[in-house]
C-alpha cells in the first residue's frame, strides 16, 4: 500500500511538473524586490518620493527617524535602483532624492504580469482523493 501510494505520488508530481509553465517575469529579481519592499519604512520612503522631491531631513521628521536610519533605506532602495540621489550644486551636503521612473515601470510591470488574474488556470487534479475521483469519472465517462 506505501509503494503504490509513493508511485501514485511520483506520477502526480511528474504530471503536475509537465504542466507548469514558466512566469512571466524573474522570480529572483521579483523575489529580492518583494523583500526590499515589505519594510514598512521602505514603503513610507517610496510613498514620500511619490509625492516629489524629498531630502533627507524631511523624510526623516515625516518618518520619525534618524539620518543614519534614513540613510540606510534610501541606500537599500538606491542599490535596487528604485530611487536617485541628486546633490545640491551650490552645498554637496544637501542630498535630494527621486524615483527612478524607469525601473518603478519595470517593477509595475514585472508585477502585473506575474499578478496578472488572466494567468489563472483551471487545473486538473492530479493527486489525492479528489485526484482520484476525478480520474475514476474520466475513465467511467470513456466507457
Amino acid at each position: 500500500m506505501l509503494e503504490r501510494t509513493q508511485e501514485s505520488l511520483k506520477e502526480c508530481l511528474e504530471e503536475t511538473m509537465i504542466e507548469t509553465t514558466a512566469p512571466p517575469t524573474n522570480i529572483n529579481q521579483l523575489a529580492r524586490q518583494l523583500k526590499l519592499l515589505a519594510h514598512p519604512k521602505r514603503l513610507r520612503i517610496m510613498d514620500m518620493l511619490m509625492q516629489g522631491v524629498q531630502c533627507n531631513c524631511v523624510l526623516g521628521d515625516a518618518l520619525g527617524m534618524p539620518a543614519n536610519l534614513i540613510s540606510h533605506h534610501v541606500g537599500l532602495l538606491r542599490e535596487a535602483g528604485l530611487i536617485r540621489l541628486e546633490r545640491d550644486a551650490n552645498d554637496s551636503r544637501w542630498v535630494y532624492y527621486t524615483v527612478n521612473e524607469d525601473a518603478l515601470r519595470a517593477l509595475s510591470e514585472a508585477y502585473a504580469s506575474f499578478f496578472d488574474l488572466a494567468r489563472i488556470q483551471p487545473r486538473r487534479l492530479f493527486c489525492g482523493p479528489q485526484g482520484a475521483a476525478v480520474e475514476m469519472e474520466a475513465t467511467q465517462a470513456a466507457y
